[in-house]
């Protein structure tokens, strides 16, 4: 999709010069890709101690990575 935008242009400056992309499109993309999973994983923390997943954490601990 074609989208024009008015960005300060020091700020896209800097989040190239950070994350070392080359292109203004891709800092774009990786930072709306950050910002959904920044999101979703805040969403996620919601959850946590509320389900009971009945993990023997012991056995996964033991177990030994198949890679």
């Amino acid at each position: 999709m074609r989208t024009t935008l008015n960005l300060p242009e020091e700020l896209m400056i800097e989040a190239m010069r950070t994350t070392h992309i080359e292109t203004k499109t891709k800092v774009i993309i990786t930072a709306l890709e950050e910002l959904i999973r920044k999101y979703t994983i805040s969403g996620l923390k919601e959850f946590k101690g509320k389900i009971d997943l009945d993990i023997d954490m012991d056995s996964v601990r033991s177990r030994e990575c198949r890679f």
